[in-house]
């Protein structure tokens, strides 16, 4: 399936992140998913349609039941790119705690 969607406008709606958070335990149906939501099962299949189309989830199909999956590959890709950032603040933070303290001082 091709990617149509920005990874980051996916994960930004909370009921996405929801789904991934569900689905990163157990592989689930979407009727497992919808039922966790107070959204209808078509709202739900659209975020579903999301994910899948960001490839943060897969599918995989056992007899008549289709289940996703959390693609980890792609949620690496994300926190890898995120890591970055991370690094950036934690240096200005610890600098700034530096400074702080020789205020108290």
């Amino acid at each position: 399936m091709e990617t149509r969607r920005d990874v980051f406008q996916a994960i930004a709606d909370p009921t996405r992140r929801a789904i991934l958070a569900l689905v990163a335990a157990q592989a689930l149906t979407p009727g497992a998913i919808a039922e966790q939501f107070d959204s209808s099962r078509q709202t739900i299949s659209k975020h579903i349609q999301i994910l899948s189309e960001c490839q943060l989830l897969s599918q995989k199909q056992h007899g008549r039941e289709i289940y996703y999956y959390l693609n980890p590959r792609k949620i690496k890709a994300i926190a890898d790119w995120a890591e970055q950032f991370r690094e950036l603040w934690e240096g200005r933070f610890n600098y700034m705690e530096k400074v702080l303290n020789s205020l108290k001082k």
